[in-house]
């Protein structure tokens, strides 16, 4: 593993807080060479009132003294309607484990523009869900965003492996195309990592029991939807690698293309292409997992006795 450099990487993380979103969370706030210097809340796995009392039981859970601040994101994509995976992730968004109530999200708490413009330098940015509100954030000031994020990390998109949603499309992607071609197309310094890469960072059925407590249980409904609907024995937990990533780059392997999203509706909707006359990004094709796993556990599994019991 490379040294820790003197000055963290200052981050900013837009999440939807589900299943392998309460893995990244947890890497990202368990790993010093990160400064999470916010997280932005938003739909995609679960509604976003569910979203939000997830990332404050993961920050909580996390052991974190200092608050970190939180805002919300998106509540919906920009045009469709709201869709969000409770098939996957649980009603509750983390499966089987147990959680207060969710409350109402209040209407004053920061937009993820605000978030980005209180940063005293520019950010890594992290997008775990839908990039719907990095859409908004564009749309209301994007001379902020372009100052403020100096590199994008996206979980989102497929260009050769399967769909997750559809035979063609990702989830994230299909949630909100309309989000994620403006975003393309604003050229941000973008790093797309999708389905190419993350099918391949698995937790094992037989590795849940490392865990223990809410995670664990979090982890039984994901290795069971895992079982039922692609007959694996683990679970892929994709948001893990958008956070690796940061902290040891040498686990992707990126390709430089230009890529259009499909609009229209039906199995094609959200589908992530090369196109000649499309924007830039920077796409992982190919991963080592293993050290990606090592990182995985040996920090994450420190959590395991943090916090009170729900």
């Amino acid at each position: 593993m490379p040294p820790i450099p003197h000055s963290p990487i200052p981050v900013v993380i837009d999440s939807d807080p589900g299943i392998d979103d309460a893995l990244a969370l947890m890497l990202a706030l368990k790993s010093p060479e990160l400064d999470v210097r916010g997280i932005s809340i938003s739909y995609g796995n679960t509604v976003v009132e569910n979203a939000w009392r997830n990332a404050v039981e993961i920050v909580r859970r996390a052991g974190i003294a200092a608050r970190i601040p939180l805002a919300v994101g998106a509540r919906r994509p920009l045009k469709r309607a709201l869709a969000v995976a409770a098939d996957t992730h649980g009603p509750s968004g983390l499966g089987y484990a147990q959680l207060p109530p969710a409350g109402v999200i209040l209407d004053f708490v920061k937009p993820l523009v605000r978030l980005l413009a209180a940063q005293p330098r520019p950010v890594t940015l992290v997008t775990l869900g839908p990039v719907t509100s990095l859409a908004l954030a564009l749309r209301s000031d994007a001379a902020v965003v372009r100052a403020k994020v100096a590199r994008h990390v996206a979980m989102i998109g497929n260009i050769e492996a399967t769909g997750n949603t559809t035979k063609y499309s990702e989830f994230n992607a299909w949630c909100d195309p309309d989000a994620l071609a403006e975003v393309l197309a604003a050229e941000l310094p973008t790093e797309m990592v999708g389905l190419d890469v993350t099918r391949k960072l698995v937790v094992h059925a037989g590795e849940v029991g490392r865990f223990e407590g809410w995670m664990q249980d979090a982890l039984r409904f994901y290795v069971e939807f895992h079982r039922k609907s692609e007959r694996l024995e683990g679970a892929v937990v994709n948001d893990v690698l958008a956070i690796a990533v940061l902290l040891q780059p040498d686990v992707l392997t990126f390709r430089d293309l230009r890529l259009t999203v499909n609009l229209a509706e039906g199995e094609m909707r959200g589908r992530t292409r090369p196109d000649p006359k499309g924007s830039f990004a920077r796409v992982a094709m190919d991963v080592r997992p293993e050290p990606v796993r090592r990182l995985l556990f040996d920090r994450v599994l420190r959590d395991q006795t943090a916090g009170a019991a729900v």
